[in-house]
């Protein structure tokens, strides 16, 4: 609901399915051996609201928390468990201290989102890998400046039957418990935090990176690189737990320095750290960086049953047709990013913007451009690093979607091929990629601007 009070249907609904739960925690510290938990109940009214939510606190006297957007994290999460099952499922997470944290649900698909402000997480690299009741996996990492996110997959409706944090039952700390119960899908309508995806701005890093804001013929060429997946959303997992998000951030930054030592270009990036940004989001940073041309960097991965006969880089333009069935699968995967990060996108929304978009970048030169870029990318690529077996593809990728510059996404390789996987994580094999992407960068804009 665009602002706003709930409307009647909204209010009727809240009062049917499990609603948002915030918990806050702190205690006494003379009084810990003696404290048990106090809660108390109060509405909370999500600023734009689409159901009323309920909150849940436990009371404190301590000295207040600091800014929840400073650097230094309030909390760290150390360990995790998912236990029961599919009648009852417990999630339990380990803080160093308590912090204020919001819980809700998502569905399409079905999700508990748990948001805990300041908290860097410490956890094993395989948590939440293996389904356990309710629960088939789930995800953590920064989603915000200050807000980290864990995202629960469910494998079907849950309502949210109790949330509460208390004292660790030996040494310090504190343990978030939720318990999941599942409730048929009329019940759960469409999920607890719907209309919630705009009252949290997502992480944006271009700001303090100013290019033009209107050009002319002296103007240096702009170029937009986009390492993609980041904080909560980590991309690929590959042998020996390779991060895709790790490794093309990178192999961005690679890329960046070899650009920038050049003179030749602004450079823009739409991460240089590890924090999620959203696919719209990244669109607009093109947008307003007036990009001439945008590079979007990942890697892939494939089942386990391919995994070690499959390898070698890709590079995909815009198509509203794939160019095949693996290169539309991979396009799902890669749109599928704000959903695995907990965004609640809505069924249909951008149709039409993207039926109008895409015929009228077939009409454009944009087009034709990053077309032209693509054969000169992999050229490029083809000299310095294994390619797959059709290595120029084209897909519906949305990150693509722009009428202001050419555009690519090049998937360096398989992350699931453990040689593969080997190779991306040595510094000389970045440098080798990075320097194949400069080169290619260098020779595209050298005969554009070559005089007739």
């Amino acid at each position: 609901m665009p602002g706003g009070f709930p409307s009647p249907l909204d209010q009727r609904r809240a009062a049917a399915v499990a609603m948002a739960t915030a918990v806050a925690l702190a205690w006494v510290a003379p009084a810990l051996a003696s404290t048990a938990s106090h809660p108390a109940h109060a509405p909370f009214l999500n600023p734009r609201p689409a159901v009323l939510l309920a909150q849940t606190v436990v009371e404190k006297n301590t000295a207040r928390e600091t800014d929840t957007h400073s650097r230094a994290p309030l909390s760290q999460a150390t360990a995790i468990d998912v236990l029961g099952d599919k009648q009852s499922t417990l999630i339990q997470l380990s803080l160093s201290r308590g912090v204020t944290t919001e819980i809700y649900t998502l569905a399409n698909p079905y999700r508990v989102i748990v948001d805990l402000p300041g908290v860097d997480f410490q956890l094993p690299a395989d948590a939440g890998r293996d389904p356990r009741g309710l629960v088939s996996a789930f995800r953590y990492g920064q989603f915000d400046e200050g807000k980290a996110r864990i995202v629960l997959d469910t494998n079907g409706p849950v309502a949210i039957a109790k949330a509460a944090m208390t004292k660790a039952r030996s040494g310090p700390g504190v343990v978030l418990t939720i318990e999941l119960n599942p409730t048929g899908s009329a019940a759960f309508g469409e999920g607890t935090g719907g209309g919630r995806q705009s009252t949290a701005p997502i992480a944006t890093e271009s700001e303090p990176q100013k290019a033009p804001t209107s050009k002319t013929p002296e103007s240096k060429a702009v170029i937009v690189i986009d390492p993609g997946h980041g904080g909560i959303d980590p991309g690929a997992v590959g042998a020996g737990n390779l991060l895709e998000k790790n490794l093309v951030l990178s192999v961005s930054k690679r890329v960046q320095a070899q650009l920038e030592q050049t003179g030749n270009y602004d450079i823009v990036m739409t991460r240089t750290r590890d924090v999620f940004i959203s696919l719209n989001e990244r669109l607009k940073i093109s947008r307003k960086a007036e990009a001439d041309l945008f590079i979007s960097i990942h890697a892939d991965s494939i089942e386990q049953t391919y995994a070690q006969s499959i390898k070698g880089a890709t590079v995909y333009t815009l198509s509203e047709r794939a160019s095949d069935a693996e290169a539309r699968a991979i396009a799902e995967k890669e749109n599928a990013s704000d959903l695995i990060a907990g965004l609640d996108v809505a069924k249909g929304e951008e149709n039409d913007d993207v039926k109008n978009i895409l015929i009228d970048l077939m009409k454009r030169e944009t087009a034709n451009f990053s077309a032209e870029f693509s054969r000169t990318l992999v050229r490029s690529l083809k000299s310095k690093i294994s390619l797959s077996r059709d290595p120029e593809r084209a897909a519906a990728f949305k990150v693509l979607r722009q009428t202001h510059a050419p555009s690519v996404l090049v998937e360096l390789g398989y992350v699931s091929n453990a040689e593969e996987s080997r190779q991306m994580q040595s510094a000389d094999w970045q440098e080798k990629v990075a320097k194949s992407i400069s080169n290619a960068i260098n020779a595209y804009f050298s005969k554009r601007t070559a005089a007739p």
